[in-house]
């Protein structure tokens, strides 16, 4: 398959800031390293929280590391509408009129005025990737995914491209099921 991407799922998940963790974890706290993911230097961390909405809450969320400048979190549209939150669509880091939440922790809480989003479809790619897929960043483009069961088109996916990027398409848990993407899946970029 020519142009053939690695399509990942981007399960819930919150990024926060060090004084966020100290918040929600405790005086000197620092993630905990689970497993790596495919983006190099992103990993998966022990920690846990809650997220606390008007409706419902949603607990065991897994927390990605390393920590960031400003504390994030990333559900699909299914959480947000059980959660009771409003389900923006934007891309990771714009976090302008978007809804906030409660996070809670075992050691304390912190209330986001903003911070949640339904992260928009992208790809993340280096340079020399970008390269080889004719893509750029900030372009739209497409990505169709040929199964057995639920062949489907991605539409409006977003390429982000970065030297500290590895080539993979991230959609969230709703997108997934609806082309049933398992492990292993992969697309073919389209313009």
């Amino acid at each position: 398959m020519e142009n053939k991407i690695l399509v990942e799922t981007s399960a819930r998940h919150v990024h926060v800031t060090d004084a966020d963790l100290e918040i929600l974890f405790g005086k000197g706290a620092k993630l905990t390293f689970k497993r790596a993911l495919s983006q190099p230097g992103q990993f998966a961390a022990e920690e846990r929280v809650t997220l606390v909405g008007p409706k419902r809450s949603i607990p065991n969320v897994i927390i990605l590391g390393p920590t960031r400048k400003q504390t994030q979190v990333e559900i699909s549209a299914t959480d947000a509408r059980n959660l009771g939150v409003e389900a923006v669509i934007k891309e990771s880091g714009n976090l302008k009129d978007t809804p906030g939440i409660k996070i809670v922790g075992p050691a304390g809480e912190i209330d986001l005025t903003e911070g949640v989003i339904v992260a928009k479809r992208h790809i993340h790619a280096n340079p020399q990737e970008a390269e080889q897929f004719h893509i750029s960043d900030g372009e739209v483009v497409s990505v169709q995914v040929i199964n057995d069961t639920r062949s489907i088109t991605y539409h409006d996916v977003v390429v982000r491209v970065r030297d500290d990027f590895s080539a993979a398409m991230h959609i969230d848990t709703d997108e997934a099921n609806a082309g049933c993407i398992e492990p292993g899946t992969y697309g073919r970029i389209m313009k």
